[in-house]
């Protein structure tokens, strides 16, 4: 059997090597991240088994699920798949690139620095004191745009006096939820799915189930003040650390971020 390797399969390969690589940090920090890397999988072995090994029986197997499998793929990323092309065609499409790439050159270390935690930590302890409810998500590498859609756009600073009118108990935005992306108060008034988990304590909130629902799906970090105990939380990765310390705080943010 003889192979010809020429420029453009090479092209071909590093095309196909970026294109997987983009597709694996989009679903990466979701819940669909295991399903494409299942996909992969299976796709690498039905190639050896049609193409590599030509076995037709299983071939004929592979070959029938690989069609079917299309149909319910689409049914599977349906929200991915209309928020890819939704991109395509907004204005902002390289606004969004560009912070992409920022995202992919940017070091935990210089995350870290550029993020004013004590500001986002001030501001909590400030209105745990007062008893001011408040949700709080910073978001990582997962995409949250479809979350921001829904709440008000504000793209401001971090500031904590900003922070804490906007959970002030008379403000029109205070029910909702605060997105933090690139180190900017993106917006406000958000809604977000709420956990469906049944180990969840009988006690906690509202807030408490959304912060859970946000990062069951994706990799963002959920900062909770409760109105009714002024208690503060945070969960990250479908999990609750409750009641943290104020002089605790602004290091177990800075943990979970990194």
């Amino acid at each position: 059997m003889n192979f010809t390797f020429e420029i453009k399969d090479i092209i071909d390969v590093l095309l196909v090597a970026i294109l997987m690589y983009q597709c694996y940090m989009w679903t990466r920090g979701t819940g669909v991240k295991n399903i494409f890397i299942g996909l992969i999988i299976f796709v690498l072995i039905w190639f050896l088994v049609t193409k590599i090994f030509e076995m037709e029986l299983l071939g004929t197997i592979l070959d029938a699920i690989f069609n079917v499998g299309a149909i319910a793929l689409i049914v599977i990323f349906q929200t991915e798949i209309r928020r890819f092309f939704s991109r395509i065609g907004s204005r902002e499409n390289w606004k969004h690139f560009l912070r992409l790439l920022e995202k992919l050159h940017l070091s935990k270390h210089q995350q870290k620095v550029n993020m004013p935690i004590e500001k986002i930590s001030e501001a909590c302890i400030n209105m745990a004191k007062d008893k001011i409810g408040a949700l709080i998500i910073i978001g990582k590498i997962a995409d949250l745009q479809e979350y921001v859609d829904v709440g008000e756009y504000i793209n401001a600073e971090i500031n904590t006096r900003l922070i804490e009118n906007i959970f002030f108990k008379n403000s029109p935005l205070h029910d909702g939820a605060m997105i933090i992306l690139d180190n900017r108060i993106t917006s406000a008034g958000t809604i977000l799915p709420i956990s469906r988990n049944r180990g969840i304590p009988k006690g906690l909130g509202l807030r408490h189930r959304a912060a859970l629902g946000i990062t069951e799906k994706t990799d963002a970090v959920a900062i909770v003040v409760s109105e009714e105990t002024g208690k503060i939380s945070i969960a990250h990765e479908g999990g609750l650390d409750l009641n943290i310390k104020p002089d605790s705080l602004s290091q177990v943010i800075e943990n979970k971020l990194i």
